[in-house]
């Protein structure tokens, strides 16, 4: 067992707490001002403690730093629709991996790794602790935990640019995805139809298979897109098929904060402490979140971190409360609304009762570019320490 008192526990479902977390088998087994602690259990102090972040797109150990392309497993680029390659095979568990060893300096302590925005279907993504350990299916919590696709100049530069191929154009990408997902349909239709005579069943095709989960509404497709037009096109298809969607980056989100609140789609912000590289991200603004906000968008912040940038989390955050965002929000933004984006808040995003015991101790204001943070713990052990 493990006991963490302060004066300001933030458990961001509950208000904050002046009291005790206790800590027992990885999960949180009490929390608040009453907490008896039993004899002989270690105590651990802190000024401000809070769960630990989660980071809901993110690119760590797939894209290893300072490696060059001998670390680079983020995108297949080789087909527009890889649906059937996964984060989770290019994953490096290694503990001096760049964006892991800054994840848990920062106390980011859950993150969802997804393929890159190459191509149109681009694969599996992977939540995980990041913690590391001997294998990476040691840190999973998740998979698959969403189907990547990708709108706009990414998969057109790298195909119709580049390759001389389809797609060229916004029509291209929107052509390939419906494409895939109609052969989809297609084929988890014939194997319902002929599920009792194995003759007739369709040849198993791995393709198809990583996308049927879709189809049955297990997992979302998580949609790169900066533009508003792409996202609406993203939509359009979703609701001709019937399947679920987060909107990934949303730079774009101000423009259409009333349409997507409308839908039900939820957002995952950023990056945002990044230069406009690229025409589709011009109107990057930290005014966004505040926009989404009050227009009652579900969003959460990102970093889409391919190494050490994971630990601006909190000041990406940060950012948008100097720009309007109300701070309670801030902070659930990088913590229990990616936790439920992700299909994980009955795990992690805040401290709770039989939730894994993820907590950051620090020496201050969570989003104060000054705090420090003195531990990270990870179900129950302490995984980092200044």
């Amino acid at each position: 067992m493990l006991a963490v008192k302060s004066r300001k526990i933030h458990t961001i479902t509950d208000g904050v707490v002046d009291g005790i977390v206790l800590i027992d088998e990885g999960k949180i087994k009490d929390v608040g001002p009453d907490v008896e602690v039993p004899d002989g259990v270690k105590t651990l102090k802190a000024r401000v403690v809070t769960p630990g972040l989660v980071e809901a797109h993110c690119h760590i150990g797939i894209w290893e730093e300072t490696i060059g392309w001998a670390g680079s497993d983020g995108n297949e680029m080789t087909d527009p629709a890889t649906p059937h390659v996964r984060a989770l095979d290019g994953i490096k568990a290694n503990a001096d991996e760049g964006g892991l060893v800054a994840a848990l300096q920062e106390g980011v302590t859950t993150a969802q790794v997804l393929p890159g925005s190459a191509n149109v279907i681009g694969g599996y993504g992977v939540v995980i602790k990041t913690a590391p350990r001997a294998t990476t299916d040691e840190m999973v919590i998740r998979s698959p935990s969403g189907m990547k696709i990708a709108f706009g100049e990414n998969p057109r530069r790298v195909y119709g640019v580049e390759q001389k191929k389809m797609p060229s154009t916004r029509m291209g990408v929107a052509g390939v995805l419906r494409e895939w997902l109609q052969k989809t349909r297609n084929y988890v239709d014939k194997q319902e139809m002929f599920k009792d005579d194995p003759e007739k069943q369709p040849e198993h095709d791995i393709r198809l298979e990583a996308l049927a989960p879709v189809l049955r509404k297990e997992i979302p497709l998580r949609a790169h897109a900066h533009r508003a037009d792409d996202v609406a096109t993203a939509i359009r298809i979703c609701e001709e098929f019937d399947v679920e969607m987060s909107w990934e980056h949303a730079t774009e989100g101000h423009r259409i904060a009333d349409y997507i609140a409308k839908k039900g789609v939820p957002a995952v912000w950023g990056p945002s402490l990044t230069a406009r590289g690229k025409w589709e991200m011009r109107e990057l603004s930290y005014d966004t979140p505040r926009i989404m906000h009050e227009a009652g968008v579900k969003f959460a912040i990102q970093t889409d971190a391919v190494g050490s940038t994971i630990r601006f989390l909190p000041l990406c955050a940060a950012y948008s409360v100097k720009h309007g965002l109300p701070y309670d929000y801030a902070l659930k933004a990088i913590t229990i609304v990616p936790a439920d984006i992700l299909g994980v808040a009955d795990r992690v995003g805040s401290i709770e009762v039989g939730k894994d015991a993820d907590l950051r101790l620090l020496s201050g204001d969570p989003l104060d570019v000054m705090t420090k943070v003195q531990k990270v713990i990870i179900d129950g052990e302490v995984v980092h320490s200044l």
